[in-house]
């Protein structure tokens, strides 16, 4: 176990020991105040890729000089635009490529999903999500089963963490899932909640939901290239997630979805069709009668977004640089010593307390610090001295050392701020 130490060698001593160390100077960095920011926010919108520029010129030299024909001539036409992410994605999810896909938007693409894993019938009609979820998954879940006629509050199990808690225990989540076991037929919550940072047990939960025959979904928008995931082993029936956080591809850009293998070719199954998801071979024929493609393609609905999968790719051509275990060994020590850092320079100044778990196995990089004194003002006092985090309502702080772009030097140095900052509020 790494002892960690509060000085600038030290962190300076990390970082050239880091084989991910040049990554750095392959994004952009925003400035305040005309100094690059240390920036903490990859978990609500990731830098940019250097490369990206690169990527999207491409695309728009091909829409220039081949306009309409660009679809099917040139090193990569668009009709296939969809593919070239499939391989860095099956390894950043641990699925099979023809069970994921990029397309749409987030949340668009769990109603698209939902039309498929969510099918009440007779007494088993309700959902089970975590609560305090994304706005936009409670949105989702709210009109999804307003639109099969059955009432949120009758419908929709929420569960919550314990009194004086801040995260959820899994034996609650497990035990909540038994005790409603002939009721359930969706289990739907996030992998890696956004608020306090918590990793849910993917594998237990899929475990124990389908114990009861209930199918198992994940929003999987924090925790997409931020922790290893293995879709396919954990046998997880779908999950969607966005590509703007972590994975770095640009502010509302392309989306992606997996579908476990055991549906990519049950043509019985509701969906929403569109051409893109139709037979490939037969797409152009335009005759009646929806044949969806095989795996994951088979709920695509429009044909792909070109520049915005261009930017995507971009990043995810680093990913398959930096490797998904080498991030994660970094992401791991990184946020450790941030945890680290905190904690010593908090002390007892009551001043915040860090919400997300403890255990690395049961968060990412995103550490949240729940403010007890000052409020937003210790937020601002952060983004005057050059720290680019994200405040959520009411009181909270989410910090998130991304390892692809972020140093030890930029955690020491956040350290610093920390401890002029409390002096205020103390």
């Amino acid at each position: 176990m790494i002892s960690y130490e509060y000085s600038l060698d030290f962190a300076r001593k990390m970082d050239a020991e880091d084989p991910l160390k040049d990554f750095q100077s392959q994004f952009l960095f925003p400035k305040i105040d005309g100094r690059s920011a240390i920036y903490f926010c990859g978990n609500s919108l990731g830098l940019q890729p250097k490369a990206v520029e690169e990527y999207v010129q491409k695309e728009l030299h091909a829409w220039a000089d081949k306009a309409v024909d660009g679809h099917f001539d040139g090193e990569q036409p668009w009709f296939s635009v969809h593919t070239r992410a499939k391989k860095a994605l099956s390894h950043i999810v641990g699925a099979k490529e023809h069970e994921v896909v990029v397309m749409n938007s987030l949340t668009s693409n769990l109603h698209a999903l939902m039309v498929s894993f969510y099918r009440p019938e007779g007494k088993r009609f309700k959902i089970l999500t975590e609560a305090g979820a994304f706005p936009s998954d409670m949105y989702m879940l709210e009109s999804q089963v307003k639109f099969h006629g059955y009432s949120p509050d009758e419908a929709i199990i929420e569960v919550s963490p314990r009194v004086g808690e801040h995260t959820l225990r899994t034996e609650d989540i497990l035990n909540t899932i038994s005790e409603h076991a002939d009721e359930l037929a969706l289990v739907m919550m996030a992998g890696l909640q956004y608020y306090t940072g918590q990793v849910f047990d993917m594998k237990q939960i899929t475990e124990a939901g389908h114990g009861v025959g209930a199918l198992v979904g994940f929003d999987l928008a924090h925790a997409v290239g931020n922790y290893p995931l293995v879709l396919h082993e954990w046998k997880v029936d779908f999950a969607a997630w966005c590509s703007y956080k972590y994975l770095n591809s640009g502010p509302g850009n392309v989306a992606g979805i997996y579908v476990h293998e055991k549906y990519a070719d049950n043509r019985e199954l509701n969906r929403f069709a569109g051409w893109w998801g139709h037979d490939e071979k037969e797409r152009f024929m335009m005759e009646k009668g929806f044949k969806p493609m095989y795996g994951a393609d088979g709920w695509q609905t429009s044909n792909g977004n070109v520049l915005g999968m261009a930017a995507h790719q971009a990043s995810l051509d680093v990913f398959e640089k930096a490797g998904m275990g080498r991030l994660r060994t970094k992401s791991v020590l990184l946020t450790g010593y941030l945890e680290f850092l905190i904690r010593k320079i908090s002390g007892e100044t009551g001043v915040l307390e860090i919400i997300t778990p403890e255990d690395p196995e049961a968060r990412g990089c995103q550490l949240s610090l729940l403010i007890h004194k000052g409020g937003k003002a210790v937020f601002d006092e952060f983004y005057r001295n050059g720290i680019v985090g994200d405040w959520r309502n009411p009181n909270v702080i989410r910090l998130a050392p991304a390892p692809l772009y972020n140093s030890f030097e930029d955690v020491f140095l956040f350290a610093q701020i920390l401890e002029r900052s409390l002096a205020k509020f103390a």
